[in-house]
């Protein structure tokens, strides 16, 4: 046997286009309404973890792009790892049972973990998403789990909650649940990451300086105060849902079009109408949205759409025939270049040109699958970090 137990995973971005926005338990993550996700190509945008179980360690140990980080210090980590472990212990006992005497206790060994982002952490790209995505998976496959994803996607939503849906490519959503114990609040895939192969995503890195004001904040914040809130939960949302996964069945790009603009519009509403206000888009995150608006005039059907999570930081969904002429509009307004003519209708100034790298970096994508299992570890023969 190894004198240790290891496991290296990749985890994708998820992009929400019908908003989670509010928690009706902190605690445990459960959210005040449904949400619907689009999972991103792992080329571009993942996190990667390595964790190795060993007898020999002293304490579990966590590394977090290149720096250690108190693992006492985060209940959310700590829950995962509880549940994990919790998982792995039922296991265990079960193997038992059924005659196996070679069980390797791990769920009582101590763990080193190291994890990295090639994004950048809290600027609004889903970061904590994909990262606990990641983590969960890989402390699963560490543990041999036999869980379903949806079952491993309520430990990864104590973590982050929108990480429930990095557990799967494609479409996902993540139904809400009515338990208080948070057993049926989990996510479930729509249609896998080959159903809609002409779907493009172009994220526009406006700034990647860690948010002024954090999600978790500015939830319990318009939780508290919004009164528009009650009518997005009870009325709004519901409805967006369904006309969401029918909209991705069908492959319908003009409703799922106008429901992404739409349910972005009104997230940001929501904190707005906040008190004090949440503002998370700034002047060029706005142009941004004019740029499409006028894109859009030039066609009798949408071409492209919008979306905002809590950071200035936009995704532009559009049809991969478009993609081009739509990232030449981003290069001419936002980053300095003016390589190609702009498309016929379209106002020149209508949009106002804005100084070289006001748009920081342009990502061209897909949809992407959900984790993968990967054999590049971060931890060296010592279980240390390599870098």
């Amino acid at each position: 046997m190894p004198d240790y137990y290891e496991k290296t995973c990749t985890a994708p971005v998820n992009i929400a286009v019908i908003k989670y926005w509010g928690k009706r338990d902190v605690s445990l993550n459960l959210p005040t309404n449904s949400s619907l996700s689009v999972t991103l190509s792992q080329d571009n945008l993942q996190s990667k973890t390595t964790i190795r179980a060993d007898p020999s360690f002293s304490k579990t140990r966590l590394w977090l792009n290149g720096v250690e980080e108190d693992v006492s210090a985060s209940k959310r980590i700590q829950t995962c790892i509880k549940e994990a472990r919790r998982l792995r212990s039922l296991y265990e006992q079960q193997l038992l049972r059924d005659g196996n005497s070679e069980v390797v206790p791990l769920s009582e060994y101590n763990l080193h973990i190291c994890s990295e982002n090639n994004f950048p952490t809290a600027a609004g790209l889903a970061s904590s998403a994909s990262g606990f995505a990641c983590f969960v998976y890989t402390l699963a496959q560490l543990y041999s789990l036999p869980n379903s994803l949806s079952e491993l996607s309520i430990i990864a939503r104590q973590g982050s909650g929108s990480a429930c849906r990095s557990l799967f490519g494609g479409f996902v959503a993540w139904e809400m649940g009515v338990n208080n114990d948070g057993s049926d609040s989990m996510a479930v895939q729509i249609a896998d990451e080959h159903h809609w192969p002409e779907l493009i995503a172009l994220i526009c890195v406006v700034s990647d300086a860690k948010k002024a004001i954090g999600s978790t904040v500015g939830m319990q914040v318009t939780v508290k105060t919004s009164s528009l809130l009650k009518e997005r939960i009870e009325c709004v949302v519901p409805k967006r849902m369904e006309e969401m996964v029918k909209a991705i069945k069908d492959k319908d790009f003009d409703a799922f079009a106008e429901l992404t603009m739409r349910d972005s519009n009104q997230f940001h509403a929501v904190c707005l109408d906040s008190f004090p206000p949440i503002f998370y888009l700034n002047d060029i995150s706005r142009a941004i949205i004019r740029l499409v608006e006028e894109y859009n005039s030039t066609s009798c059907n949408y071409k492209a759409a919008y979306t905002f999570d809590a950071g200035p930081n936009a995704v532009i969904y559009t049809l991969r025939e478009n993609a081009d002429e739509l990232v030449g509009l981003i290069k001419r307004y936002f980053m300095g270049e003016e390589r190609e003519q702009i498309p016929s209708g379209f106002r020149a100034d209508a949009v106002p040109i804005f100084e070289e790298g006001s748009v920081k970096q342009l990502i061209r994508t897909t949809v992407g699958d959900g984790p993968r299992v990967i054999e590049d570890g971060l931890l060296n023969e010592d279980g240390m970090p390599k870098s």
